[in-house]
């Protein structure tokens, strides 16, 4: 391989970008109209128009991105997560045109991807599942059958989509009267997220909490785990804030769940990089969850404490590299790492998505902080897409250190021109519960429930940063890039400013 076309956006495409760039690859990254003076677009060696705005017309369109890697002489492409990562459809259709696929095969991906039938090879495995229907749903059955299914599986039960992942197409129903509303809302988001709305009914464990363990396969037959990660701070089931090791999991439970999870991908043959999800009750028993085929949002918190590139190895796995990683090392952290996702929400408009242009942008540095971004000064934030910005993580020598940290990077973290969840991070990284790692998968949600529009923090920066914003403001219309004809955008002139990061400073966007 010597070039990698990157279908997807955002700050995963700038990631991918420069784990290209440490391996001598060439890059090729792809743009939708509201996206031809993205950061990802400016980095990439080259970049190729996909079409419209909506991801339907773009980074969802299989033929496009297809055409765009053969024209661009790509010999693979990498699909980040979200959109096609974990479509069989396209990893077939790149497979089909003689393009590598930097993740599993179609094949496992089909399999993984039907959370039924990956339950059932899950069970098959000897790997303990959360009790649920053995058959999906599909979108035509009538309502007497949900009922029937529903009373089968017991309350309170999820309602959750087949081709589901990120919390979209999920829906709890926590008393009968509430099953086919539950239904119509998760068919609807699935279908209009994945382009499939056939669901099927889990219960509902209470309470328990999320954890999920790191795997890398090669093509040679060799699976290796890695050190638990804890995703239990979510809201609406999307993880918000992940932590690695779990502040709960011991010595003997992480050995077990690292077998399991490698259990489950030999069982499908899998190869590169994928995620096997569990949950975790009060008296240490786990249940498979599913397996996500594809790299996951917070891979750096793993990067943090095992000094794996997980990114580089996806690349070498597709090139047919045998693994050279020590499993015992991979399962002995080195210190303790927290991420926390960056969205550009309103918190205290209820998490309404917050378009627009960042006009400044002051991010936080100092020992033990990397920053995965997508945006620089002059980026538009469009409402097409998930509003993540960025992902900042820390890494501590242990737990303590690792929350003293987070919680100074959080503060110097300023985002002028739309709102952010920064101001929720602030609050929750000082939260009891938070210090004592008392929280479960329900916790965000109701503590949200009772704060009745309470504000989360005071928001704004500091009165001596008002002459960086003015200063900010004023390059924020040159910070913006244009576009040739060839569709590489020029790269904007820098801008100064104490502390300040400006769309040409590249790097000051860690990845």
């Amino acid at each position: 391989m010597k070039t990698i076309l990157i279908a997807n956006r955002g700050e995963i495409a700038v990631r991918i970008i420069r784990a290209c760039r440490d391996l001598g690859l060439g890059t090729v990254a792809v743009y939708s109209e509201c996206d031809r003076a993205a950061l990802h677009v400016r980095m990439a060696d080259r970049a190729c128009p996909i079409g419209g705005n909506s991801p339907a017309e773009s980074y969802l369109h299989i033929e496009r991105l297809v055409a765009a890697a053969l024209g661009a002489g790509a010999d693979a492409v990498h699909p980040g997560y979200g959109f096609l990562s974990e479509q069989a459809a396209f990893a077939r259709a790149c497979r089909d045109a003689g393009l590598g696929f930097v993740g599993p095969s179609p094949e496992a991906i089909g399999l993984m991807g039907d959370k039924v039938a990956a339950r059932r090879i899950a069970a098959a495995a000897g790997v303990p599942v959360v009790p649920g229907l053995d058959a999906p749903l599909s979108p035509d059955a009538s309502e007497e059958a949900v009922v029937a299914a529903g009373a089968t599986v017991g309350y309170p039960l999820l309602v959750k989509a087949v081709a589901g992942g990120g919390g979209k197409g999920m829906r709890v129903a926590g008393l009968p009267d509430d099953l086919l509303p539950a239904i119509r809302l998760a068919r609807s988001e699935a279908t209009t997220a994945f382009g499939d709305g056939t669901i099927y009914l889990e219960r509902r464990l209470v309470r328990p909490r999320h954890i999920e363990v790191q795997v890398l396969a090669d093509a040679h037959g060799t699976v290796v785990p890695f050190v638990e990660r804890e995703c239990s701070v979510q809201r609406r089931h999307q993880k918000v804030i992940e932590e690695t090791p779990s502040p709960v999991v011991g010595t003997s439970v992480r050995r077990r769940m690292a077998e399991a999870a490698v259990a489950v991908a030999k069982a499908v043959g899998y190869v590169n990089a994928g995620t096997v999800e569990f949950l975790l009750d009060g008296e240490e028993h786990f249940y498979f969850l599913e397996m996500n085929t594809r790299l996951q949002v917070e891979h750096p918190i793993t990067e943090l404490v095992t000094g794996v590139d997980l990114v580089a190895w996806q690349l070498r796995i597709a090139a047919g590299e045998p693994l050279r990683l020590a499993p015992e090392a991979l399962l002995t952290p080195r210190g303790h790492a927290i991420e926390c996702r960056v969205y550009a929400e309103d918190p205290d408009a209820g998490f309404l998505p917050s378009p627009g242009r960042i006009s400044a942008l002051r991010t936080p540095e100092g020992p033990g902080i990397r920053l995965d971004s997508g945006v620089a000064v002059g980026s538009d934030v469009p409402l097409h897409y998930d509003p993540l910005l960025a992902k900042l993580s820390v890494w501590g020598e242990d737990r303590d250190q690792a929350i003293a940290r987070l919680r100074r990077a959080l503060d110097e973290f300023e985002v002028i021109g739309v709102s952010t969840t920064l101001p929720f991070f602030r609050w929750m990284l000082r939260q009891p519960v938070f210090d004592s790692a008392a929280y479960h998968t329900a916790y965000l949600d109701e503590v949200l429930a009772s704060r009745n529009g309470e504000p989360f923090w005071p928001a704004g920066p500091g009165a001596g940063d008002v002459a960086a914003i003015a200063a900010a403001l004023r390059l924020a219309g040159a910070a913006r890039a244009t576009v040739e004809g060839d569709g590489k955008p020029e790269t904007p002139p820098q801008g100064r400013g104490p502390g300040w990061r400006y769309a040409a400073r590249i790097e000051g966007l860690r990845s």
